[in-house]
């Protein structure tokens, strides 16, 4: 049997397009396994999905002056050596990396092993893990058209995104039941990502008389991020993360208010939703969700509203301009020839497998 190690972690967006290959590479016959960090997000995700999953060390690499900066590479080295012990031990015929600090270790012992190795880049400018990582790789994936210049030209594949099937089976119906909503009013999603915002949940709860007027909302607000006194809100519910109803929650939705990583944007484009998007401020990253969001608000895809513009009335306006403008959107939507990737990275796996 072919076996196949997945790797990538430290958010949902480093985990999920994982989850998009697992149904089809089960189909194909792969038996697969998991390297991830110890306690990351990815561990509950891929566990629950009921795959093999083993921990290793893991350190970030900063850009920044920080006093972690001096004991996080020792993490990354005994990292690269449990990898190395693993890949030996797994014997995998190659490996898939979804990025995220934890894969650097994976990625490099894989050329250390002899094992081929396939990495995604999801954003429009790749990041500093990947960016370690793609003298090791075999093929390096990508979303965006735009970043085809940034890769090793000889490796670089525009496959897009995976996107998990079961997105797009999603029935209204039981997330209205989940959520105890009536069919009065349209449906708000709010997603803050993995970890959620501050900014944008303390924006949201803050006008929530105003918004529950015209809408019921759905708010995934973040791991340790839930507001007690807000739970018997009549037409509000909250969750920190929501994993099997939120194909159900998609289908639901009117308009969706998100970040900007890129596979969350390519989620919205693939399920043809109405979108605001409002990327992580430069102050706060390296600005990759800000390009994500300028690409697609260039595409007719979404509207964007910068975070440190946002506030009560810049809500409200973004939300009157979808309402206004939706079917406008939605026909932009229509036109992208951005497609499934699935097949794609599927074949790739198939052609630089260790055979």
């Amino acid at each position: 049997m072919k076996r196949i190690v997945l790797t990538g972690g430290g958010t949902a967006g480093h985990v999920t397009p994982n989850l998009a290959l697992i149904p089809r590479l089960k189909a194909l016959g792969y038996d697969i396994c998991y390297i991830g960090s110890y306690n990351g997000i990815e561990k509950g995700l891929i566990e629950s999905a009921g795959i093999k999953y083993y921990g290793i060390s893991s350190g970030k690499l900063r850009r920044y002056i920080d006093l972690k900066n001096f004991t996080d590479p020792f993490k990354v080295v005994k990292g690269l050596g449990q990898s190395v012990a693993l890949l030996k031990k797994l014997k995998p015929n190659i490996i898939f990396s979804k990025g995220g600090f934890v894969s650097v270790p994976v990625v490099l012992a894989s050329k250390i092993c002899g094992v081929p190795a396939i990495i995604h880049e999801s954003d429009i400018t790749p990041g500093l893990a990947n960016k370690i990582a793609f003298p090791a790789a075999k093929a390096v994936c990508c979303n965006f058209p735009e970043t085809v210049k940034y890769l090793p030209e000889e490796k670089a594949h525009l496959t897009g995104s995976p996107i998990r099937e079961e997105l797009f089976s999603g029935v209204p119906d039981k997330a209205r039941e989940f959520c105890g909503f009536d069919s009065d009013k349209p449906v708000l999603l709010i997603i803050g990502g993995s970890i959620g915002s501050k900014v944008i949940n303390e924006c949201v709860r803050n006008m929530l008389p105003v918004l529950l007027e015209r809408y019921q909302i759905i708010h995934l607000c973040g791991k340790g991020n839930l507001d007690s006194a807000l739970n018997d809100t009549k037409g509000y519910r909250q969750y920190e993360y929501i994993s099997a109803e939120l194909n159900d929650m998609f289908s639901l939705a009117d308009v969706i208010i998100s970040r900007a990583g890129a596979n969350s944007i390519c989620e919205l484009l693939a399920l043809r939703k109405p979108n605001i998007l409002i990327p992580l401020s430069a102050a706060a990253s390296r600005g990759d969700q800000i390009l994500n969001a300028k690409s697609f608000k260039a595409q007719g895809y979404s509207y964007v509203l910068e975070e440190e513009a946002l506030s009560k009335e810049t809500l409200l306006e973004a939300i009157d301009d979808v309402e206004k403008n939706k079917d406008t959107y939605l026909a932009a939507m229509e036109k992208s020839t951005m497609l499934n990737s699935l097949d794609q990275i599927l074949e790739l796996i198939k052609k630089y497998e260790k055979k």
